[in-house]
């Protein structure tokens, strides 16, 4: 993004004093702001709805949204902390990453010392390994989308083109997308589907090789000269590379997926785990861990939470004028919530689309009416998040189904969020 300067301070949804312009890009502008709640300061992404035009930019907004709100639990992955929208805009309110970009420190200071780009991997390390391991693979890895916090802690961040887990087709990605300098060969070679865990070790190799080196190993403009490079491991170390460095890089720049090294597998490698914080060796993160040590939290924080994070509303209504989403939060198993959902709509004349492995999502059809019942998310402990999301027909649901389902459902509810 282009770089700005100071500006006159402006107030948003009467909620965050806007301080900063940090940079613009074609359709967002990123602003440091403070919170007027409680004078956190926070980073906004104010995204033009009129200059998303582009009709592939709407699901790249919301993907990006969901993935981190899958993962905002990790301390190297930038954390979402509200959504909010009106007719024109959307406000994306996030963790403030002082430090700017790893990259504009890469274009400063060139190479790094080998200990500081270790440290920096072992962060990023630890983040995807984490993303993984919730079902999402981010893609597009590159140091402009690696940021750094205040006291120099790596944030990764841009998540527009990741993949999540209801992307998956008979277990792989298909979808070519990433910085072709970055990506990896067999998403470059558009043949057949991939691994998308695999796909970011690769790039994860780049990076670590960018870190000690200060450029990139596989630099051509002409895609199929470079995927010829890469086929070959047609590069060289530079000398300064330590030999157990080299051999991690090697064993990710694999250019066959299959014997690639996982990111798994560097938890074990002596070079990588040099220094290793023990919270990044054994980082198993889940929503339980939050609650476990916090009897607090209950169905109203799943609210508030939610409230700040509907994704239906971002775009308005459908082209019928029907809203695109309901949600509600319940602490039946999701299991019993899929049952009931397939027997309700057995009952009201719905027909299960069978899609295979779907992780969690129901579509069913009736007419010109297609819904999609989705768990979203298991916020904490025995209590979930799920999505009503209309696909199609949504005037008529609303006027003739809508009543009907949740009737049936209110046993399971704990409570809608977002009824008009």
């Amino acid at each position: 993004m282009e770089q700005a300067s100071p500006m006159q301070p402006s107030t948003i949804l009467g909620k965050y004093q806007l301080t900063r312009l940090l940079g613009r890009g074609s359709f967002a502008k990123v602003y440091q702001a403070r919170s007027l709640h409680d004078g956190a300061t926070v980073a906004v992404k104010i995204i033009d709805k009129s200059k998303t035009v582009d009709a592939a930019m709407e699901p790249r907004i919301i993907r990006e949204i969901h993935a981190m709100r899958r993962l905002q639990h990790h301390p190297n992955i930038l954390r979402i902390h509200e959504v909010m929208a009106t007719k024109t805009k959307i406000h994306l309110v996030v963790e403030l990453a002082g430090g700017g970009e790893l990259f504009s420190r890469i274009s400063r200071r060139g190479r790094l010392p080998e200990p500081t780009a270790r440290r920096y991997f072992q962060q990023l390390v630890s983040a995807l390994r984490f993303c993984h391991r919730h079902g999402v693979a981010h893609r597009d890895l590159k140091p402009q989308n690696l940021l750094l916090d205040a006291e120099g802690n790596l944030k990764v961040s841009d998540f527009g083109l990741s993949a999540l887990p209801e992307h998956l087709k008979n277990g792989l990605l298909h979808t070519a997308c990433g910085t072709p300098a970055y990506a990896a060969p067999e998403i470059l070679r558009r043949s057949g589907g991939y691994d998308g865990s695999k796909a970011d070790a690769w790039s994860c190799g780049l990076i670590l090789y960018v870190l000690l080196a200060g450029y990139l190993p596989f630099d051509d403009s002409n895609i199929p000269a470079m995927c010829k490079k890469i086929c070959r491991r047609d590069y060289n170390f530079p000398d300064w590379i330590s030999k157990p460095a080299r051999f991690v890089i090697y064993k990710l720049l694999d250019p066959n997926p299959d014997t690639r090294m996982g990111l798994e597998a560097l938890f074990c490698n002596s070079w990588f785990k040099k220094s290793l914080q023990p919270e990044e060796n054994a980082f198993h993160w889940d929503h339980t861990r939050n609650t476990k040590n916090n009897s607090l939290v209950t169905a109203f924080d799943i609210i508030s939470m939610s409230s700040g994070l509907d994704l239906g509303s971002l775009f308005e209504t459908t082209p019928d004028g029907s809203r695109r989403e309901k949600r509600f939060s319940s602490s039946a198993a999701v299991e019993v919530l899929e049952e009931k959902v397939k027997e309700v709509g057995a009952v009201l004349g719905f027909k299960v689309v069978e899609v295979g492995k779907c992780n969690r999502s129901i579509p069913l059809v009736k007419g010109n009416v297609v819904l999609v019942f989705e768990v979203l998310e298991i916020v904490v402990h025995q209590l979930v998040l799920v999505a009503v999301k209309v696909v199609e027909g949504g005037l008529e649901f609303e006027e003739h189904h809508w009543g009907d389902w949740k009737a049936k459902l209110q046993d399971l509810v704990i409570s809608w969020h977002n009824e008009s």
